[in-house]
């Protein structure tokens, strides 16, 4: 495999250590793995040093929290692409219900009559939303409901009918499915910056945005191709374009390479507009990082992680219907 290029510096948070200890931990108490096979899975993926790589300047409490959301995003993504759940829209849509309630009023009232999936979503927006704005939390909601949504019905619907998704439905639709929405707000929350409406809403900020983004989703793409394709998942770039332009993967990962780096490129145009119109406003260099650092640190993490290399053969192994089930143990 080519190695893709970026051409932004590696950085990496000194806390990544503890919040690999707090993870496990999070994990364990919010019932979300049992099983030795699910938590080696978990271990070998290290969302601590991916969180440490993507939001490096996060203190170790922001640092903790963002690895916890991502082993939660990612334990819902194995759900629905590895288990059954991506199979059963119904299923799926009832908890997502929930997961809105929760979202809504994520107060202690709950009880443990919820799912460890939904008890533990809960507990991350309770130390979520009081660091952010109402119009930030109404956005963040949205951006996480739209992934949740576009998996259940969007993926679910063409894995029931064994279609292949064309190129422009596949990157509109993918910036959903892959949370990134959800990521890049949580980086207002990192830099303690957020994004006014009025720049938020900007063709400018849309552009750098969704090309980040993009650059983020298709590295992912690059390198979760071998075990997409071990579970016959067609929602990945490479087989896209190589389905539907009638290549070969060499070929395919050749195309995707070099549409990394023009959305890269168009990335850096949008910062450098960005950074012109706003030149005496204190949130454009935080959250500009903040992009930049999501796009290198998810490619470092791709490149090492064990999640795309090995133990992905036996979904039945590693995924836990527990998590879903009604109560904690």
């Amino acid at each position: 495999m080519i190695d893709v290029p970026c051409p932004f510096p590696f950085s990496v948070s000194p806390h990544v250590e503890k919040a690999r200890e707090n993870l496990a931990a999070w994990t364990r108490d919010n019932g979300l793995l049992h099983g030795a096979s699910a938590r080696e899975r978990l271990d070998r993926a290290d969302f601590g040093w991916f969180a440490a790589l993507v939001y490096p300047t996060a203190d170790e409490a922001g640092l903790d929290l963002m690895a916890q959301w991502f082993a939660w995003l990612f334990l819902v993504d194995d759900q629905l692409d590895d288990g059954d759940l991506g199979r059963s829209p119904k299923r799926m849509a009832e908890l997502v219900t929930l997961m809105r309630d929760v979202l809504g009023d994520p107060g202690p009232g709950h009880g443990p009559s919820l799912p460890p999936v939904v008890a533990s979503l809960a507990d991350l927006w309770r130390r979520t939303a009081p660091g952010a704005s109402p119009r930030w939390g109404r956005r963040f909601v949205r951006h996480l409901e739209e992934c949740l949504a576009t998996a259940t019905l969007w993926e679910a619907e063409n894995r029931m009918r064994g279609t292949v998704p064309t190129e422009d439905s596949y990157i509109t639709n993918r910036r959903h499915t892959g949370a990134i929405y959800v990521c890049m707000d949580l980086v207002e929350i990192v830099a303690g910056a957020e994004v006014p409406a009025d720049a938020y809403d900007t063709p400018e900020f849309a552009t750098a945005l969704d090309a980040a983004c993009d650059v983020v989703c298709w590295v992912n793409d690059v390198y979760s191709l071998a075990k997409e394709r071990s579970l016959g998942e067609v929602h990945n770039l490479v087989h896209v374009v190589q389905h539907h332009r009638g290549l070969d993967e060499h070929q395919a990962l050749e195309e995707v390479y070099s549409a990394i780096g023009q959305r890269t490129d168009l990335y850096l145009a949008a910062e450098e507009k960005l950074l012109a119109t706003y030149p005496d406003e204190s949130w454009p260099r935080p959250v500009l990082a903040g992009m930049r650092t999501w796009m290198r640190g998810n490619l470092d993490w791709s490149r090492c992680t064990e999640r795309y290399t090995s133990g992905f053969g036996d979904a039945d192994a590693y995924i836990e219907a527990a998590m879903l089930e009604g109560g904690r143990p």
